[in-house]
């Protein structure tokens, strides 16, 4: 990523010593940079606030599934708590095992779960960065941009002053209020 800036750079002010050399000062200041915050523009769209609550509907089975889960595991350790005096070894045994096997289920759930809802985030942001990704090109053809930097790259560390936020123009070609 850090290459790909660099590269950006040499780009832009490659294309400032041309832009000067072929027609003065004018050709710089007609050049367009542009920035927006990819994060803030994806949060505001409305399929990923419907994407959102699909994930935290997700997310509740889930849990309540655990909470199930938990329940069976907490009632049969008590039955075994209570009861293990009065129980020969070998049942003793299978009851240990079964409760063995239930920490088992329970945590190997617990990771099949967290790895579902992060598939399921996946699947749904990527449409969505790839609409983002489009409307940002056709709005740098349409408006002449050099450059348009996200600001949600940490790996940006300037932003010159004539740089222009293209957000209000991704949220109208988005329609996004």
């Amino acid at each position: 990523m850090v290459r790909k800036i660099i590269l950006s750079i040499v780009v832009c002010i490659s294309f400032m010593s041309w832009g000067t050399a072929k027609a003065g000062s004018n050709a710089v200041d007609s050049l367009k940079f542009g920035y927006f915050n990819s994060t803030e523009i994806l949060n505001l769209m409305p399929a990923k606030v419907s994407a959102k609550k699909a994930i935290e509907e997700l997310n509740q089975k889930y849990k309540d599934e655990l909470v199930l889960m938990q329940n069976d595991y907490a009632r049969k350790y008590s039955d075994f708590m209570d009861n293990q005096n009065s129980m020969s070894e070998n049942i003793k045994l299978r009851r240990m095992q079964e409760l063995h096997e239930l920490e088992q289920n329970i945590t190997k759930f617990m990771k099949v779960a967290q790895e579902d809802i992060e598939s399921q985030e996946q699947q749904q942001i990527i449409p969505l960065k790839e609409k983002l990704k489009a409307a940002v090109q056709a709005i740098g053809l349409e408006k002449n941009f050099i450059c348009i930097y996200d600001l949600a790259n940490e790996s940006v560390a300037f932003i010159t002053p004539n740089a222009v936020d293209i957000s209000s123009y991704l949220k109208k070609h988005l329609n996004i209020k």
